[in-house]
């Protein structure tokens, strides 16, 4: 057995303000050495989430800035991306995704880095990569990420309503797949209505953002064949009627969204770095535009060069800090354990961790 990943850690909390925050993320950097992955003239692939119109839990453009300088102190070349979405909405084109990113504040001149997102109707813009994984032979990923020379992920940790938890691995796995891709593994996960539990109150029926829900003969129907799997349903019910069947395949999502992750991630050995925001943790992830309130007190900042150790010193540090499995409170039929453990067993990182706060 190897040693175990280090994974560093520095507290904060939302309400402090923006300069000292960015000097603990700062300090977190340098004092956990996980940028010397990064060679001079790398260009450097920073994904993160630029947070849905309404979304105030997505991770400040400020602190992006940060990261980006100190990628560029060390000769490289940062760009910050992510991709288009399956739901309807103004990250669904590139060009659009990116004028929100702007009014998010993640500008060139706020962090000091190009804002990409690809637009994956274009062929040359999606790479097909061999996983040989269970349930993927290749994967569709975003080619800018895959032909990067090393990736930082910012990753806001969170609940989420189909994966139990959000962090680095959900980053990876699902932000940089092509809208094919994403599709792909939300794909046998059509939600039911429980009709004994809905009242009708058409909230599902507004949000869908594929119009595959309907009132008809005085019940809420989903139409499976039109269903995209992207949970919004789910998210916005207020009587929780609706639900996937997870035995026949709601746990199957989380590992199709680790061999995701790892036509890149296994790529990039030795060449990645990984910052978990715990702060601000909600029950559901930053694509719903609404300000979601946070489910525990604020935690702090994690970094590794290890996505799973990251994502597991989160989760644990998050579990004991609430005094109760709060996850699986929030959303009762979501094992977050399963990611963390297909991740270990296909090789990404190990469960194993040192955490180290400074």
């Amino acid at each position: 057995m190897g040693h175990p990943s280090k994974v560093y850690f520095i507290k904060v909390s939302e309400s402090d303000a923006v300069g000292a925050v960015s000097s603990r993320l700062s300090r977190l950097i340098d004092e956990s050495r996980i940028l010397d992955c990064i060679g001079k003239k790398d260009k450097t692939a920073v994904k993160l989430h630029f947070g849905d119109e309404g979304n105030t839990g997505h991770i400040k453009a400020e602190y992006a800035g940060v990261v980006c300088r100190k990628i560029i102190d060390k000769g490289a070349s940062p760009f910050l991306a992510d991709t288009n979405t399956l739901y309807k909405g103004r990250r669904t084109a590139s060009k659009e995704h990116i004028k929100l990113a702007h009014e998010h504040g993640f500008t060139k001149k706020t962090c000091g880095a190009d804002i990409i997102v690809p637009d994956d109707t274009q062929k040359e813009t999606v790479s097909d990569v061999d996983i040989g994984g269970k349930f993927f032979k290749a994967a569709k990923v975003a080619s800018i990420f895959l032909g990067s020379d090393s990736i930082v992920g910012l990753a806001h940790f969170k609940g989420h309503v189909m994966t139990g938890f959000g962090g680095a691995i959900k980053n990876i796995g699902m932000g940089c797949a092509s809208r094919e891709g994403k599709l792909a593994q939300h794909s046998e996960i059509a939600p039911v209505v429980d009709i004994n539990a809905c009242k009708a109150c058409m909230s599902c029926v507004k949000a869908c953002p594929v119009d595959a829900i309907r009132y008809e003969k005085k019940q809420i129907v989903i139409d499976s064949k039109k269903c995209i799997g992207c949970a919004t349903c789910i998210a916005v019910c207020p009587e929780g009627a609706i639900e996937v069947d997870w035995e026949s395949g709601g746990s199957d999502l989380q590992e199709k969204m680790v061999e995701y992750a790892s036509a890149l991630l296994l790529r990039k050995k030795g060449k990645q770095a990984f910052i978990n925001f715990a702060v601000k943790i909600t029950k559901e992830c930053d694509c719903l535009a609404k300000d979601d309130p946070r489910i525990i007190p604020d935690i702090g900042i994690f970094a590794s060069t290890d996505p799973v150790s990251v994502d597991k010193a989160c989760y644990d540090v998050c579990v004991n800090a609430s005094g109760k499995n709060i996850f699986r409170i929030v959303h009762p039929k979501r094992d977050g354990s399963i990611q963390l453990n297909y991740a270990a067993r296909m090789g990404l990182g190990s469960l194993d961790y040192e955490l180290i706060e400074l």
